[in-house]
């Protein structure tokens, strides 16, 4: 019988390549036996369970209309809100302000900006005035999605002379899109125009600017914003506490959590499930895998109760602490252990399999995905292919990335691309960068450098040109010109070189050291520099010094 969703060509070629498999016994390893228990109490348990929402309201009134319409906007299903919204127009119910905010707001969310604003000024022109909640949807329009903060200190301003005061929760949107934008001096400007204009902040005000310092490891700054808002009267919120322990985790101050949680019963937070986890992952990502499994002792203990997050975390711990193979063969007799197996586990399998340099054990979890009808997602069929890449199965990895089921990705794209250039197989490359377009998937730096590359090895140079000139639409990269120059140079073309530089120069654009460098090593290379034709690589040199 094939494999579900995959052609009968490819279900045949995967049974050829996996025959004659063995599969070892599970070794009685203390760890492997304790994520067998954890995994058959806890993965029943759906990580994101879909809520039971009913298809309309029980009566036509705005407010039974709106709660459902939240309902849905809270689930992510933008769509059928609107859906709802026309339905209630079209039964004469008309909308009120909370009804418009929760539209403009779940659209919003689903990255719809065009739609959002239409809706928003459908609202204005019914005659509603906008309250505090509708413009505050509008600056998290304008702030966290866009990133257009003028329009969001107009819509400010707008609120106030309508004479409607922003309150701490339009000052919390504003300040977490200007962190997310990198702008964290300019939400502390923001911070203190709340504080003069008598708004006093919360911890969701601060969080975002923690947040913000941690990520770009000012972490003692960010510790010492946590200390002022305890002074304050503003206490951190375990959301805070997580962002700080999430921070300490990636520079390995697991001393600095241990205080933190020790200490959280005085200061008045409680440590959740997703602290664990935090933790457990930093200790994983550390090697300390006989830590993490006791931490969860400790999670139960303290009344937070393991999620799959959770579980995948373990399973994660269990491959980088060198037991990826055992890992593997839990997943295979999942069902012996009544453990619910997801997507997710067996992607982190299989990535830490690669990790490790067992690309065939990494293939041969594929089908038993298929065997117990678990669907495999973009991140699946990526370590696929790179699996087959990496064992020299070239064809067979364009099998299954031909497979009707298959969700091509760019990093699979580039994969794919860079094992057909490494294989000379240029026509190859050519068929994939089509059907990437053909796709709307945008190439980046990684896709440039390899087609560049392999233009220039086919002596297509004025191809090669034409790809740089076109990477030149998503910004300068000297990487990607130190790449066409060289091609240039090894195949002789010091005229369209000379032509290149010339234009980039008059374009504004900075040849910097780098360029250098790769240039004049490109010229010895090919034997310039010890032959009559040196005068070619000073004449170079000196319109770029020019």
């Amino acid at each position: 019988m094939p494999i579900r969703g995959t052609p009968i060509l490819l279900h045949s070629t995967l049974r050829r390549f996996l025959s004659n498999t063995s599969r070892p016994d599970l070794c009685n390893d203390p760890l492997l036996l304790r994520f067998s228990e954890i995994a058959k109490h806890f993965s029943k348990k759906p990580l994101f369970p879909s809520p039971d929402i009913a298809a309309r309201p029980r009566w036509p009134h705005p407010f039974e209309y709106n709660r459902l319409m939240s309902e849905l906007a809270s689930a992510g299903d933008a769509d059928r809100v609107l859906h709802l919204f026309d339905e209630m127009k079209d039964f004469g119910c008309s909308p009120d302000v909370a009804c418009y905010t929760t539209v403009v707001d779940a659209l919003v969310i689903a990255n719809r900006p065009g739609d959002a604003v239409s809706v928003f000024k459908e609202m204005a022109v019914a005659g509603m005035a906008p309250d505090i909640a509708a413009y505050t949807v509008l600056v998290k329009l304008y702030s966290c999605y866009l990133r257009e903060f003028d329009s969001a200190y107009e819509v400010v301003r707008w609120m106030v002379r309508c004479g409607c005061t922003p309150d701490v929760v339009t000052y919390s949107t504003l300040i977490t899109g200007l962190c997310w934008a990198g702008r964290v001096e300019e939400a502390l400007g923001v911070l203190d125009q709340m504080l003069e204009d008598g708004c006093w902040p919360n911890a969701h005000t601060y969080t975002p600017i923690v947040h913000a310092y941690c990520s770009d490891r000012r972490i003692e700054e960010a510790k010492r914003l946590v200390d002022t808002m305890e002074a304050v009267g503003c206490p951190p919120s375990t959301v805070t506490y997580n962002v700080l322990i999430e921070a300490f985790c990636k520079i390995g101050f697991f001393y600095e959590v241990d205080k933190l949680l020790e200490a959280s019963s005085v200061k008045g937070w409680k440590p959740d499930t997703i602290t664990y986890s935090i933790y457990m992952n930093g200790l994983c990502k550390s090697g300390k895998a006989d830590r993490s499994f006791m931490l969860l002792d400790e999670m139960i203990l303290n009344g937070a109760c393991p999620n799959a997050v959770t579980l995948n975390i373990l399973l994660d711990c269990l491959c980088r602490g060198s037991k990826a193979w055992q890992a593997k063969c839990l997943l295979e007799r999942s069902a012996e252990f009544d453990w619910n197996a997801n997507v997710v586990n067996y992607n982190t399998v299989m990535s830490r399999l690669c990790d490790v340099g067992r690309w065939l054990s990494a293939f041969k979890l594929f089908p038993d995905m298929f065997k117990k009808g678990i669907v495999p997602n973009s991140w699946t069929f990526s370590i696929v292919v790179q699996s087959l890449c990496n064992v020299g199965k070239l064809q067979l990895a364009k099998c299954v990335f031909s497979s009707r089921d298959f969700v091509a990705n760019l990093v699979t794209y580039n994969t794919l691309i860079q094992y057909f250039y490494l294989a000379r197989k240029a026509n190859e490359v050519y068929l994939l960068c089509c059907k990437m377009n053909n796709e709307n998937i945008a190439p980046n730096k990684t896709t440039y450098r390899i087609v560049i590359d392999c233009l220039c090895r086919d002596g297509r140079f004025l191809g090669a040109l034409g790809v740089f000139y076109r990477s030149l639409e998503d910004g300068f990269s000297p990487n990607l010109l130190a790449h066409v120059t060289c091609g240039l140079v090894r195949g002789g073309k010091i005229w369209e070189l000379r032509c290149l530089l010339e234009w980039m120069q008059r374009q504004g654009f900075v040849l910097d050291i780098v360029i250098f460098n790769r240039l004049i090593k490109a010229f010895c290379e090919v034997g310039y520099c010890q032959s009559p034709d040196i005068y070619k690589v000073s004449y170079i040199l000196d319109r770029m010094l020019t």
